[in-house]
């Protein structure tokens, strides 16, 4: 009797010891899975965030109307191709970037920032404004976004960049650009003109220039949410949001 209570309780020491043999192992696959689940989850999240879409917050009026500070918007990469982080290389997009395209875009004076304006000079293009007026090979462009205000015109020394780029018969010696009155100037192979909607108040390439076509980064496509930043009342992205604005596609 005493050999088999013996027997008995090794038996059940062998059974118990592998019992927490077999839930260690099932914890350790357990967090092996989640933790495999959730290196899936941050792969997608930057294969999707880099090729794919990309949000961005409208933080200035220059887009006004179109775009109001406290905008926040979708951005469609996969468009018009996506730039392979850290290098000038471009994946193919589905669409080539159009004229009246709202894009995002890496300005070549501001490397740590990102822009939105509106696509209006495309390869080729001949451009010129007159008292306000865009004309795009020699006829006014219809712009029926474009928002002006009653303030004077401006000379700006940055403008100075395009002397270089004038249509035959300008003398770039005696060429004085203003912020109203400009061009004509010819837009080069991969080089893009931008203007903001908010045309007296946009800094855009009338004043630092052509943006090189891998600066593109994608094409806004809707607002998905927005708020009146600028208000003083508290937890205003709580108590101020634009309902209408939501789900709002923007052209």
């Amino acid at each position: 009797m005493g050999g088999a209570g013996a027997t008995d309780t090794k038996a059940a020491a062998e059974e118990r010891r592998a019992r927490r043999g077999a839930s260690a192992d099932e914890e350790r696959n357990s967090t092996l899975e989640w933790a495999k689940s959730i290196a899936i989850a941050v792969v997608l999240f930057l294969v999707l965030r880099t090729f794919l879409v990309q949000t961005f917050v409208i933080t200035s009026g220059s887009m006004e109307d179109t775009l109001l500070v406290g905008d926040m918007l979708l951005v469609n990469r996969l468009a018009i191709g996506s730039r392979v982080p850290g290098t000038s290389l471009r994946i193919p997009g589905y669409s080539a970037p159009r004229r009246g395209d709202v894009l995002v875009f890496d300005p070549p004076h501001e490397p740590d920032l990102m822009l939105i304006k509106r696509l209006v000079g495309l390869p080729g293009d001949t451009l010129e404004m007159r008292e306000r007026v865009l004309y795009v090979n020699g006829d006014a462009l219809d712009e029926p976004y474009a928002v002006h205000t009653d303030v004077g015109d401006e000379v700006h020394p940055w403008m100075s960049w395009q002397r270089d780029y004038l249509a035959n018969g300008r003398d770039p010696r005696t060429y004085a650009p203003t912020r109203d009155n400009w061009g004509p100037i010819v837009v080069p192979e991969d080089r893009y003109f931008m203007l903001g909607d908010n045309r007296e108040h946009s800094l855009d390439s009338r004043y630092w220039g052509l943006l090189e076509g891998w600066r593109l980064e994608g094409r806004a496509v809707f607002t998905y949410y927005s708020y009146n930043k600028d208000s003083y009342r508290p937890f205003p992205a709580l108590r101020e949001v634009r309902w209408n604005r939501i789900g709002r596609g923007i052209s």
